[in-house]
């Protein structure tokens, strides 16, 4: 699994598209279906689990001006814009250190796949920010699942991934555990900020989860010389 990249066969681009067709885009579709079905067993006999506002109220009630700020940084670093632009380096650094396309676009087709099923979960579940004072201004998409928690899951896992490749062993262990820490700040932050529930951030952290694996997974490699097919 973590492995598979260490063939540097080049595969044709009309293979790749229809692995990643295959291998990705239709079991995210799938995976579309069971968050929009979950969010619709919350939004509806759930009644939009009331115990969660508690919750966040609670949170709220322990607010404090360091906390605020600390936030916002974390917070920050889920947005759009920030994810967008950390992928968009990563990728031209990746394919300009390892000349291997298929290699370096695996972080965009994480996020894409994320960004897919979250804006369209999103638009169909429709349901509310917690009730309490929103700290950071509120986008114009329901709060399940969460938008930040997939995106910064999806990047920062594929990079956490993408890390075992690195030689030297403190390198790798501090870079993994930084980039495995990173969505878990995020998701702190979007709770604490009073912008989601805990249920919004756990979905989206399933969704981006399963994105960076569908798309680490999606391109077919050649059998590994233990007989099994990566």
């Amino acid at each position: 699994m973590v492995t598979r990249y260490d063939d540097p066969t080049p595969p044709t681009v009309g293979g790749w598209l229809a692995d990643l067709a295959r291998r990705a885009i239709v079991p995210a579709l799938a995976l579309f279906i069971a968050i929009v079905a979950l969010g619709k067993v919350i939004v509806g006999p759930l009644n939009s689990l009331p115990s969660e506002d508690e919750i966040n109220r609670s949170i709220q009630a322990g607010r404090t001006p360091v906390w605020d700020s600390i936030t916002a940084v974390w917070s920050h670093i889920g947005n759009t814009e920030i994810v967008i632009g950390v992928c968009v380096l990563a990728v031209a650094a990746l394919w300009w250190r390892t000349k291997q396309w298929w290699y370096a676009v695996i972080p965009a087709i994480a996020i894409s796949l994320q960004a897919s099923v979250f804006v369209a979960a999103t638009a169909v579940t429709g349901r509310q920010r917690p009730l309490v004072d929103h700290l950071d201004p509120a986008p114009p998409t329901s709060s399940y699942p969460s938008g930040h928690m997939g995106a910064s899951t999806a990047l920062y896992l594929t990079f956490a991934m993408m890390a075992q490749r690195i030689r030297h062993t403190w390198v790798r262990r501090t870079l993994t555990l930084v980039f495995l820490l990173v969505p878990v700040l995020v998701g702190y932050a979007r709770i604490y900020r009073g912008m989601h529930h805990v249920s919004d951030v756990i979905v989206g952290a399933i969704n981006g989860i399963l994105c960076a694996l569908l798309a680490w997974v999606a391109l077919r490699r050649s059998p590994a010389p233990n007989g099994s097919t990566p």
